[in-house]
């Protein structure tokens, strides 16, 4: 592996190369798009696209693409060559400043929600500024990638990202406003920060093709315990085997090379799984960088014959995977409103900020389980491996009691107000010394961000960044309205304000196990929601409070609320019958032959024992009639599962589909994987017709 400092952002159009490439001018003007948050100067859109395309062909790019993030999921491109004519008819290479600002791949593919008809096939991207150009490699051949947002031809949202854009823009407005009334004018921008870190599964390529589940569905819908799972608890931390490491550098050297500042690598919790965290970045940059590595991570496992699964429940009965999402929100002065200091009035912000966040949880702190909810995801949510289905914020004990402290403290009188300012000064000991972790809390406080920690391995951290920006700005316009109608005086009123928040947030606050049953009963004493499953979390988006939400704050109209919904239910139901379709199919193709074979060859035992004249032993008769009921249990669970999918494929919308295959469907499936679990059990393993449990956890 090279040096770091050497490789890091060679695929990368970064700032050095900008500067590098463009004139003075135009690079300021490009960088104040990119930094200060200003609208592009479109003057220099052509400067910036021929300096682009001239790294780019430097570099051995043929094509460029506009990138960007369908509401289906994923990524999507569509690569046009830098061919073109020039003025006399004769072959050049050009990307003119309209292909750079703009492109126009057809739209009626991609789910839509209802929004448009198929032949209204028009959508638009257009490019982000500010997260930067980079190459992508397939062998030899080299492309310009150029992020971007997608909307359709009249304007709807039809990404992920857009509407991320907007919620930043929606909290620095609430934020910046805030500011103001507490007289912080040194402040004039409000940067939104992230980190997810990232879990995933390796597994044998040998053995992965073996199973039509793991191929079709990304994860085992079938699969008998092993002797030795997670139970050992021998994997967390471990020592890393040789292949693996010598995975993970590569993996590690293509991510510097595209710019990605990977910082730590280590076994997770069960078996062949593991995690990759980086260094926390502005947030739309680690967002467009945590879809590349999810990329990137199956082209360096394929190297190793191995394979790199995203799904956030591979196998039962061991740990899924999950994306913990850090975030935090600063501004132009260096501060981090999520990390006390040695100042009482940045202190002050920094506790106005918890009851920001505080007060959107307590509104809208469904809408947070609802936002990671997918088919994927929901084997994950809920078990004692990730965070439940109850949303709550974890301080720490030292923070609570401050915060209780101040929310007791009554009418707010100078005295007071002094001595709570001297207290603010003692606030940075919280940050690294006295805040432990609670790795059961969804929203937890980490010293100097919140970890959100339900987002699926799978899914686009985009939308879990739109909804926490939401509900911060949501909190801090309550704030800032509760200071202006304050009578206090004015030193006094965000203090008399936050008081008012923490006893009106304070049931959203817990310090405890949130696996532990005891934490499910308080929690339905306190009102806080508990959806179990996708069709149930998403229907909390359809609520007119939520809906005013989105419409206030310019991230989402009423009909793009509707359509993303209907999109997500849509998929829910295509990945459940899929999962449903392949499962009956592996029972028949795969399992009952191997049954047959089990009861042919006891059969042809049994009847060797007679031919000999020996004595027959009864239990190769009594293995028989088991293996037969097991046969027969696999015909009455297709059979069920069969006619649960049809039932559920009458219902005229996604909604009621959704609760179907979420209830009769799932658990008509459960009844099969039952049958076919105890069949792995009783079939020799050379008759077996896919690779276990146990070696998928073992063998690399």
């Amino acid at each position: 592996m090279a040096s770091v400092t050497k490789i890091f952002g060679e695929l990368t159009f970064s700032k050095k190369v900008m500067a590098e490439k463009l004139s003075k001018d135009v690079y300021s003007k490009l960088l104040a798009t990119i930094e200060g948050g200003q609208a592009l100067d479109e003057s220099i859109a052509g400067d910036v696209a021929h300096a682009m395309k001239e790294w780019a062909i430097e570099n051995g790019a043929t094509h460029f693409t506009h990138w960007f993030q369908p509401q289906r999921g994923g990524t999507a491109e569509k690569h046009d060559a830098f061919l073109s004519y020039g003025k006399n008819g004769e072959i050049v290479d050009r990307l003119s400043a309209r292909q750079l600002i703009q492109s126009e791949p057809d739209a009626s593919s991609f789910p839509s929600g209802g929004m448009r008809s198929t032949f209204e096939a028009r959508g638009y991207t257009a490019w982000d500024p500010t997260s930067p150009a980079f190459l992508l490699e397939a062998g030899d051949t080299k492309t310009l990638v150029i992020p971007s947002v997608f909307l359709s031809w009249t304007g709807d949202v039809l990404d992920l990202k857009t509407p991320m854009l907007r919620s930043m823009k929606a909290v620095s407005k609430a934020a910046l406003r805030l500011q103001g009334l507490l007289g912080n004018k040194k402040v004039k921008s409000i940067k939104v920060f992230g980190g997810p870190e990232q879990e995933y599964f390796l597994f044998s390529k040998q053995l992965f093709e073996t199973r039509p589940d793991l191929i079709i569905c990304g994860r085992t819908l079938f699969g008998a315990q092993p002797a030795k799972g997670q139970q050992m608890e021998d994997h967390y931390f471990g020592a890393i085997k040789s292949k693996v490491i010598e995975f993970m550098e590569d993996f590690d050297n293509e991510l510097y090379r595209r710019g990605i500042p990977a910082k730590t690598r280590h076994n997770e919790v069960s078996p062949n799984q593991f995690e990759i965290a980086p260094l926390y970045e502005e947030v739309n940059l680690a967002i467009d960088h945590n879809l590349q590595l999810m990329d990137i991570i199956q082209k360096v496992a394929d190297r190793y014959d191995l394979v790199a699964v995203l799904h956030e429940k591979p196998l039962g009965g061991v740990n899924g995977s999950g994306k913990h999402f850090n975030m935090s929100i600063g501004d132009n002065t260096g501060a981090n409103y999520f990390e006390p200091s040695s100042s009482p009035q940045n202190n002050l912000i920094f506790l106005l900020s918890l009851g920001a966040l505080m007060l959107g949880v307590d509104k809208f702190g469904g809408l947070l389980r609802g936002v990671v909810a997918d088919a994927g995801n929901d084997h994950r949510l809920g078990a004692n491996e990730a965070p439940p289905a109850i949303i709550s914020v974890y301080l720490g004990e030292y923070l609570d009691a401050i915060l209780n402290e101040i929310e007791g403290i009554g009418a707010v009188t100078d005295k007071k107000l002094s001595e709570i300012y001297l207290g603010l000064q003692d606030l940075p000991k919280v940050a690294k010394d006295t805040s432990d972790r609670n790795r059961t809390s969804p929203l937890a406080f980490t010293g100097n961000k919140f970890e959100f920690r339900a987002v699926g391995s799978s899914q686009n951290c985009a939308e879990a960044a739109t909804l926490l920006n939401m509900l911060m700005a949501y909190g801090y316009n309550e704030i800032a309205d509760g200071i202006e109608k304050s009578t206090a005086k004015s030193d006094a009123k965000a203090i008399e304000v936050l008081e008012k928040v923490l006893k009106k947030t304070k049931h959203v606050r817990f310090e405890g196990n949130n696996y532990s049953e005891k934490w499910h009963k308080e929690a339905a004493k306190r009102g806080l929601p508990n959806t179990k499953n996708t069709p149930e979390a998403l229907e909390q988006f359809l609520q007119k409070d939520v809906i005013k939400l989105y419409e206030s704050m310019g991230i989402l109209t009423e009909k793009e609320v509707h359509s993303k919904i209907e999109i997500k239910l849509e998929a829910y139901n295509k990945i459940k019958e899929i999962e449903f379709k392949t499962a009956m199919n592996m029972a028949k193709t795969l399992v009952m032959p191997a049954i047959l074979k089990q009861i042919g060859l006891l059969a042809d035992a049994n009847a060797g024992i007679k031919s000999a004249g020996i004595k027959t032993i009864s239990s190769i008769a009594s293995d028989i009639k088991e293996a037969n009921k097991v046969y027969e249990a696999l015909q009455v669970g297709i059979s069920g599962l069969n006619k649960e999918l049809t039932m559920a494929a009458k219902a005229d919308d996604e909604l009621k589909k959704s609760k179907l295959m979420a209830g009769k469907c799932v658990a008509a499936l459960d009844k099969l994987r039952v049958a076919v679990d105890t069949a792995e059990e009783l079939v020799a393993d050379e008759l077996w017709p896919m690779a276990k449990y146990q070696e998928l956890l073992l063998v690399l």
